[in-house]
């Protein structure tokens, strides 16, 4: 319940429709990031047998980010091989706030990205060039 009601700063989840194995969870960028004042959109689809098994977690919203490639899929080691049935759907979305603040530049899923982000002003003026590419696309 803190979850769905946005007890934690920046981070929200709730079920998509009456199906609990599918939810829409929002993320904000964490302040003194390049992603503060902006929040996105992220599937979250729990198979049969979570909490053993992991969630599919994507953006729904497009993100430039070292480790966001362009289908919104997220390199992140919990959602992958650290997976941990101890882990809940609001560790996996503080997990991903905190990710958009500290990538892990050794495996990027954008190059592009990782390349950039030693030079935060002119990640950001691409991160900004990206966003309205993409909406100018919607």
């Amino acid at each position: 319940m803190p979850l769905m009601s946005g007890g934690d700063l920046g981070v929200s989840a709730f079920p998509e429709t009456d199906n609990i194995f599918s939810w829409i969870g929002t993320v904000e960028g964490g302040k003194g990031t390049p992603y503060e004042d902006l929040s996105y959109k992220l599937s979250l689809r729990f198979p049969l047998d979570y909490p053993f098994k992991l969630p599919l977690v994507k953006f729904e919203i497009m993100c430039f980010h070292p480790n966001v490639d362009e289908h919104g899929n997220i390199c992140l080691d919990i959602l992958q091989d650290k997976w941990s049935s101890a882990n809940d759907c609001r560790t996996v979305l503080l997990s991903i706030q905190s990710l958009l603040g500290e990538p892990n530049n050794d495996s990027p899923l954008n190059s592009t990205a990782a390349k950039l982000w030693s030079n935060e002003e002119d990640y950001k003026v691409v991160r900004k060039q990206f966003i309205e590419e993409e909406a100018s696309k919607s």
